[in-house]
């Protein structure tokens, strides 16, 4: 049995961490989600830990993307006594945006005033109660896939009317004031086994992909990224979001509102390919940081 094993999804982001893994000599196979399969009856796992990458963005890119196998193969695998890192129960969280803004709500920090609703219909009413202009994101996205603004309860209704909104693979949308982040930026936190890791201001110039990564860029255009000094609260409630969603190794991204400045947390994100170009941006490459991390878990799984 293998000490490693990367199930992977996106063909290019990874480069630099099998790069990682192999300068440190980790034994691992790269095991890539397309065309996988599994017996529930049989299949042992393929190595004693298991890193996930699968992205929830992966639904752009194929029809039939996994986002709803892989659970289920890491419920089996972990059953097998394999340590997966980022598994079932975390997935569940990452692939719910409503269920994390839950969990970062129920730890007493604000989040965007929300509703949730399962039917198009039933969208102006649930946004009765908001500020325009609103946005309405479907429940599982990356990437920023999945979001539209509306200015007007009018623009909303006749969108609604058109059916010129986003749809969720899940069926579940949620309807949301927009927020306007102070200077323009979003400030993503990236965790390692629940604790802080680095930060990262991104300003998209308004666009709602705003994901670090080279292979995630929209249509072409500029992501401003650059490392960032968050306020210890801000730290401390992002190791504190961490741990309650399970999440071994991801980012928690948060925005201040320029309405009132206060710190709104909107997602948690189980899939963290790092920053492009770390040592320009960081200074350091927190890929060594994930591999001490990897080997540890292995000698914990040979124990």
């Amino acid at each position: 049995m293998h000490d490693l094993a990367v199930f992977y999804e996106h063909p290019l982001w990874f480069e630099p961490l099998f790069a990682a893994l192999d300068r440190r000599g980790i034994d691992y196979v790269k095991l890539g989600i397309e065309g996988h399969s599994f017996d529930p009856a049989g299949s042992p796992p393929p190595a004693r830990v298991v890193l996930s990458r699968l992205a929830m963005s992966s639904f752009l890119r194929s029809a039939d993307h996994a986002i709803f196998y892989t659970p289920a193969l890491y419920a089996h695998w972990a059953g097998q006594g394999a340590r997966i890192i980022n598994g079932a129960d975390v997935l569940a969280v990452d692939a719910n945006k409503a269920r994390q803004l839950a969990v970062i709500s129920a730890l007493g920090y604000a989040v965007p005033a929300t509703r949730v609703v399962h039917r198009a219909i039933d969208i102006p009413n649930a946004a009765a109660a908001l500020r325009f202009p609103i946005v309405v994101k479907a429940n599982i996205g990356g990437s920023g896939a999945g979001i539209m603004r509306y200015e007007t309860p009018e623009d909303l209704a006749l969108a609604v009317a058109d059916k010129f909104l986003p749809t969720s693979i899940d069926g579940v949308l949620m309807v949301q004031e927009y927020v306007p982040a102070r200077d323009g930026r979003i400030t993503r936190i990236e965790t390692l086994d629940r604790k802080y890791l680095y930060a990262l201001d991104i300003d998209g110039g308004g666009q709602f992909d705003l994901c670090p990564a080279d292979a995630c860029v929209a249509d072409g255009k500029p992501i401003v990224m650059t490392k960032a000094d968050p306020a210890p609260a801000i730290i401390e409630a992002a190791e504190r979001i961490a741990a309650a969603a399970g999440l071994d190794v991801g980012g928690i991204e948060v925005m201040i509102d320029d309405r009132d400045g206060v710190p709104r947390f909107y997602d948690i994100n189980a899939l963290s390919n790092f920053v492009a170009k770390p040592l320009d941006v960081l200074g350091w490459d927190p890929h060594d940081n994930l591999i001490d991390y990897l080997e540890r878990a292995i000698e914990k799984a040979r124990a």
